[in-house]
């Protein structure tokens, strides 16, 4: 079965986008990051991704440490 991702945070920075994904993951809760940015032209933007069933979780994680 094929792993599905949701979205729970969207930025241009990718400092942000990793310290992001390490806080997660270090709190237990498995992220990815998705890079979409278009390298040539420095545009786009990158998703921080988690699981369907650590949604909450991660969110819980983003109000704590007032991520937005």
């Amino acid at each position: 079965m094929e792993q599905q991702w949701i979205v729970i945070y969207k930025t241009d920075n990718e400092f942000s986008a990793e310290v992001l994904k390490q806080g997660l993951i270090e709190a237990g809760i498995p992220a990815v990051v998705l890079n979409k940015k278009i390298s040539a032209y420095n545009i786009g933007r990158l998703e921080v991704m988690v699981s369907p069933e650590d949604v909450d979780n991660a969110n819980q994680y983003l109000l704590t440490n007032n991520i937005q």
